[in-house]
């Protein structure tokens, strides 16, 4: 089972058309900070824009007529942030019913005058989005195995749910490059690590209450698994207090176990995400396999649960993910941490991985490597619309601008060529990988080095000059309306 956290962004469409950037890749190149962001947590803590909420309504109606229950929505973090989160259900139709939710999203939108964004980080200087891939591992009969009392239960046997857990963390310690293999998206490049998404260290959370029984168990004792829970207190005398389940997951962690579920919160807003989900099913296949031969051999529960954590448990991080310290702690660990998407693409199809996928019978080396050859094709695609943007934005509209502003153009000028230069260099190399790491140094150097140069420009330029929407009206859809909802205020300061 999975249910997806999906999370976008609603800008003014009027906007959106007077960015060539958002219209070609979905995110922003270039763009000054405005002076608000997200700093007062006011977004998030506010009532839904009220275009904003008939257009989610909408398309909550538009999807309940496909059979595909919204059942939340709430504004995020970001100005302009929101999110949805459907009923849980089956991973293979969860899945697709996720695309055709960013479907009708994008359709939907655009009758309300707004452009939804899916792109992890659209706009930089704010929170990007995610797809929190909520999972959990059940039986034909309705059994969740990450649900200890459930499957204490239903099997008689403490010592199932230590198995399943033991399993499930041995799989993410052996196979911590899959998972970032399969959450290596191009926008995740400018998300991950950003203090709004877990770093590129494939750990996982058990939060306090289980990791204090796992260490107990450890040590001898019991298998039995009971989750406290704490009262919750409003502050208020007229609203009593209330309990609530002590299990809660990291928002730090890129894998946190959040009672009865996993929560892989490093998946990126925009992706398909049949292979996130592929590698969390056969991984844990592969781990449930070996456990079962195990058993089989003649070895107690007790001791394969015991060596599976004692020599797995190094890759459970309870602590601050958005630390500097942490990524450095988790290398001296042993524990995956692969910074570079087009490094972790690679991995897809080493001789572990092959050997995975071909044992559980899901996919060939022959698949796996026209896989990792797409997603490099991918990767380099995107960032090519990226450079191509740029620099037609900057010789055809800041140029001009800056220009009739009476303002120096030359380090602009400059910065579209070394562009130009680097993009060619992608051109030229043959191989799709090394294409691939030629274009992130593109992206993540050379772009970011000409962006500079172009929120510079904006920042001199009298706003009456210059030539496309700015942040301010890209993010700040309640100060740009009027009584009616419409924005008359575009371009206006």
């Amino acid at each position: 089972n999975i249910g997806l956290d999906q999370e976008f962004f609603f800008v003014p469409r009027s906007a959106y058309a007077r960015r060539m950037d958002l219209q070609m890749t979905g995110r922003t190149v270039m763009g000054k900070l405005p002076p608000r962001g997200q700093e007062m947590s006011d977004h998030y803590m506010a009532p839904p824009n009220q275009v904003a909420l008939e257009c989610m309504k909408a398309i909550q109606d538009e999807c309940y007529k496909l059979g595909i229950p919204l059942r939340t929505r709430h504004r995020e973090v970001a100005p302009n942030q929101y999110e949805f989160a459907p009923m849980f259900g089956y991973a293979t139709s969860q899945i697709d019913q996720n695309l055709m939710v960013m479907q009708i999203c994008d359709e939907v939108s655009s009758r309300y005058g707004l452009a939804c964004l899916f792109q992890e980080k659209p706009f930089a200087g704010i929170n990007g989005s995610g797809k929190h891939n909520n999972w959990s591992v059940g039986t034909p009969e309705g059994c969740n195995l990450l649900n200890p009392g459930q499957t204490t239960k239903v099997t008689g046997n403490p010592e199932v749910f230590n198995a399943v857990v033991a399993c499930i963390v041995s799989g993410v310690d052996k196979h911590g490059d899959l998972m970032r293999m399969s959450i290596a998206s191009p926008g995740n490049d400018f998300r991950l690590g950003c203090m709004e998404a877990p770093p590129a260290v494939m750990s996982t959370y058990l939060g306090p209450d289980l990791t204090k029984h796992l260490e107990a168990y450890m040590a001898g004792g019991t298998a039995d698994y009971k989750p406290s829970s704490r009262m919750l207190s409003a502050g208020l005398e007229n609203i009593a207090a209330f309990d609530v389940p002590a299990e809660d997951r990291n928002r730090t962690s890129p894998f946190p176990y959040g009672g009865c579920r996993f929560e892989f919160r490093a998946v990126g807003s925009s992706q398909n995400v049949s292979m996130v989900n592929t590698v969390l099913n056969t991984i844990t296949a592969e781990a449930f396999a070996s456990y079962s031969s195990a058993l089989e051999s003649g070895k107690s529960p007790k001791d394969i649960n015991m060596d599976l954590l004692n020599k797995h448990f190094k890759v459970v991080f309870n602590g601050n993910g958005y630390s500097e310290e942490w990524p450095e702690e988790a290398t001296k660990r042993g524990i995956w941490r692969i910074d570079s998407a087009v490094e972790a693409m690679k991995t897809t199809s080493s001789d572990k991985n092959v050997k995975l996928f071909e044992n559980m019978k899901v996919m060939s080396k022959t698949e796996l490597e026209a896989r990792e050859n797409i997603m490099f094709v991918h990767y380099y695609g995107m960032v090519e619309m990226e450079a191509l943007s740029m620099i037609d934005m900057i010789v055809q509209q800041i140029v001009p601008a800056v220009a009739s502003a009476g303002m120096d153009t030359s380090a602009l000028t400059a910065a579209a060529k070394t562009v130009q230069d680097k993009l060619a260099a992608v051109h030229h190399e043959g191989d799709d990988y090394k294409k691939a790491v030629i274009a992130r140094e593109l992206r993540l150097e050379v772009m970011m080095e000409a962006r500079d140069v172009c929120d510079a420009a904006e920042a001199a330029c009298p706003a009456h000059l210059w030539p496309m929407a700015t942040y301010k009206e890209l993010l700040f859809l309640d100060s740009q309306q009027d009584g009616n909802g419409n924005t008359t205020v575009m371009g206006q300061y």
